[in-house]
């Protein structure tokens, strides 16, 4: 099995040919509650973006890898790293599993264990964490079954345009 393979998907650099995906999932409103995005991209901000993806993550200090099926090579989300800290070894990672035909298939999954496993593998990073709703019972449970233990609680943190809500900070740690 190569680094970033699993038993169902593979993560990957984005390609140009990309662009009209991460158009459609990044101007999706549903999933900017997650994202923190306010406002749509363009194709252009996103077409720059793809230009300059293949950048090293010690220079950008973030990363975005593809998910695809290894039966199709069919795209059904992203996985990032943010905040990468080489210093302190550390960085924050994020699961989008795009369609909702796709979720609950295992995708988020394995994706969440190939990058753990090349952040600790091959960034050699002592920790990574994420940021997750307190109302996301789905993203708490994968995160949790996947070794992620909840560390803090930033209280009314999350703000829909109505009500507050609790984020959870949960953490890896590479013993």
């Amino acid at each position: 099995m190569q680094i970033l393979e699993n038993r169902t998907i593979s993560l990957r650099a984005p390609e140009p040919e990309d662009l009209d995906l991460l158009y459609i999932w990044e101007n999706e409103p549903s999933i900017w509650q997650v994202s923190g995005t306010l406002f749509p991209f363009s194709r252009y901000i996103l077409k720059q973006y793809l230009e300059h993806a293949a950048k090293d993550i010690y220079q950008v200090k973030q990363l975005r890898m593809m998910i695809q099926l290894i039966s199709n090579h069919r795209p059904v989300g992203a996985v990032d790293l943010f905040d990468f800290e080489p210093h302190h070894r550390r960085a924050g990672l994020g699961i989008l599993i795009a369609d909702p035909s796709d979720r609950r298939q295992g995708y988020a999954r394995e994706a969440l264990e190939t990058m753990t496993a090349y952040c600790f593998d091959v960034l050699h990073l002592h920790q990574v964490y994420c940021n997750i709703a307190a109302g996301n019972k789905a993203s708490i449970k994968l995160f949790e079954e996947a070794g992620f233990q909840e560390s803090g609680r930033k209280k009314e943190w999350l703000f829909d345009g109505s009500t507050f809500e609790d984020e959870l900070l949960f953490q890896k740690v590479n013993a």
